[in-house]
């Protein structure tokens, strides 16, 4: 049987907003993100990264800084209990930066191939999974990849919430102020679907 998964982006989702992330020193966890995986985590949800760092394509750090701060992520939410069952991430811009990484790619959001990437290796039925993001692009995913999706507040949601949400094409179906209050109302929302089946 498929698991479903819940599929976060990295920056300003799990982790402070703070530009190009070019060091790890500057990676922070935003409040509550190790208590929002480990409660999906213990609710039977499999936790997904999907990030676009295409500040490898522009030449702002090397691909190598982006693993190194995925291992650190992964490293500090296992230190508080929280669990990631993969991390993937694009390296590509589709018009800025030097060869191999200029591409106009399928895995940067908010084309879906990441999260099929993900769905095949991890055995996740997508139907039954969540995209959550602070921007457009994590909301714009969601329905190319047949998946639901939450914005959080955090990070640039709440500016680009304010400033552009009336006329995006795609609504997110939760909004919230942090992953903490995502991932409660995406535990409830299946307790609920799972009371009313009996």
């Amino acid at each position: 049987m498929k698991s479903r998964a819940v599929f976060l982006d990295r920056d300003g989702t799990i982790s402070e907003e703070v530009g190009y992330l070019d060091d790890p020193s500057r990676f922070r966890l935003l409040p509550g993100s190790p208590a929002a995986i480990q409660l999906l985590n213990e609710n039977g949800w499999k936790v997904v990264v999907v990030t676009n760092q295409s500040g490898v394509a522009r030449g702002f750090f090397a691909e190598e800084m982006v693993v190194q701060v995925n291992e650190l992520m992964r490293s500090k939410l296992a230190a508080a209990g929280a669990r990631l069952d993969g991390v993937y991430y694009c390296p590509h811009h589709p018009t800025s930066g030097a060869a191999p990484y200029v591409s106009d790619c399928d895995c940067r959001k908010p084309k879906p191939g990441l999260l099929f990437q993900a769905a095949q290796e991890l055995d996740i039925d997508l139907s039954a999974s969540w995209m959550v993001g602070d921007r457009y692009g994590d909301v714009a995913v969601a329905p190319a990849a047949g998946v639901r999706s939450a914005l959080v507040l955090t990070g640039y949601g709440r500016d680009e919430w304010e400033a552009l949400g009336r006329v995006w094409k795609h609504e997110p179906e939760l909004v919230a102020e942090d992953l903490l209050e995502v991932a409660r109302k995406i535990v409830g929302k299946k307790a609920k679907q799972e009371f009313n089946r009996r």
